[in-house]
């Protein structure tokens, strides 16, 4: 066992980049990468594409995959080095000082603080408690006359609940009654058993942000998309601070990802349900803890731990120093209910998970005992041991 004191984020992220460990804690997929992307990859470096500059509105016929994947063929697509990219050009363009845009807790905070830069106030919505998403009076209740966008995450970060079609369509018709634009983060949707964007009730005041890092499991090559009706976007593209393309490397994995994903990613979505079947019975197996969604939605689950009374920033630091297992407490997605919870992605190899499952109960037993009180000492004053039963 490795030393009991509180490690940095920097000490935690230096190790689990240093080991092979069980990555379950970024909602990243590990699972093997289709032979055609990997060839895609390949043949851009062999040719030397990185050479020159891409095109800058994006690799011909990138767009083009990304606006017929969301089912938007009119859409107009910023290939971004990244989804949060695009949010960060979004935000710029569009966000003014003292704005107001609908968000929850939890969340990916990571969309709150872009937003923030420009002054705009973002509402952190409590969403942890079931149905652990927006419930539209919460949304309506939460609309002032400064209210500027709803950021509509679905299926939601680190919840994994997802938003029924009855939903979706009332957020839409909520935004277009205010006067409201709409952030659909679409991140997620490939993992949900059903998924509906506000582009069937609210096209017009919709954008799409969407990312290759978690179903097509291209974290690491940095490129996601903005996709919007074109009014909008030629409002948005002005901003756009990298006017020269992103990775050509990742831009051919990409085409190549969406040009294939109904070959390969049936099966990535059977092992990542295999896989929550798995953590949920290691999950049983400890008193206190529980699933507040199950199936997710989304490639992780939110793992409630409120009342074994367990810290999980504890937690976090014995899976991954103790037993490679790199999961997140719940203090990095939400300020209100952090202490409650641990979140844990499952879009890994089987193998994972079975790490996963072995280490977390024992994990929990070993903190449960080191945070419970001692017995309290017997002064010798008391009235000793009671006198047996009679029989």
């Amino acid at each position: 066992m490795h030393d009991q004191t509180r490690k940095t984020p920097d000490e935690i992220f230096q190790y689990a980049h240093t080991h092979d460990v069980a990555w379950m804690s970024q909602n990243t997929n590990h699972l093997p990468a289709y032979k055609a992307v990997r060839d895609a990859i390949k043949q851009s470096v062999q040719e030397q594409e990185y050479n020159k500059y891409p095109i800058a509105s994006g690799l011909p016929g990138l767009p083009e995959a990304i606006a017929q994947d969301i089912g938007m063929p009119d859409y107009k697509v910023l290939v971004t080095a990244g989804g949060i990219e695009g949010i960060y050009i979004l935000a710029r363009a569009l966000l003014r000082p003292d704005d107001e845009v609908i968000t929850s807790d939890p969340s990916f905070f990571m969309i709150h603080k872009v937003m923030g830069l420009t002054g705009a106030r973002c509402t952190n919505l409590p969403v942890y408690d079931p149905p652990c998403k927006y419930r539209i009076e919460q949304v309506k209740e939460a609309i002032t006359p400064k209210t500027r966008m709803l950021l509509l995450i679905d299926p939601l970060n680190p919840t994994g609940a997802g938003y029924t079609q009855d939903e979706v369509r009332a957020f839409s018709e909520l935004a277009r009654d205010h006067d409201l634009l709409i952030l659909d983060d679409v991140t997620y949707r490939d993992f949900a058993e059903g998924h509906f964007e506000t582009t069937r009730w609210a096209p017009e005041r919709t954008f799409i942000a969407y990312s290759f890092s978690k179903s097509c499991g291209m974290a690491g090559m940095r490129i996601g998309a903005l996709a919007g009706p074109k009014e909008l976007m030629d409002k948005v593209i002005p901003y756009n601070t990298n006017d020269l393309s992103v990775n050509v490397v990742a831009q051919r994995g990409a085409l190549a990802a969406l040009q294939t994903k109904k070959e390969w990613f049936p099966k990535t979505l059977k092992i990542c349900r295999d896989n929550q079947r798995r953590i949920r019975r290691a999950v049983r197996k400890v008193p206190g803890a529980s699933l507040p969604v199950f199936p997710s939605q989304a490639n992780m689950f939110c793992i409630d731990i409120g009342a074994t009374g367990v810290d999980p920033d504890l937690v976090e630091q014995r899976m991954l120093f103790d037993h490679d297992v790199f999961i997140r407490s719940g203090n990095y997605v939400s300020k209100q209910f952090g202490s409650r919870f641990i979140r844990a992605s499952f879009s890994v190899p089987s193998a994972m998970a079975r790490r996963f499952a072995k280490a977390f109960p024992e994990v929990m037993e070993g903190l449960r005992r080191k945070e419970s009180p001692p017995p309290a000492a017997d002064s010798g004053q008391g009235a000793g041991p009671a006198p047996p039963s009679p029989v």
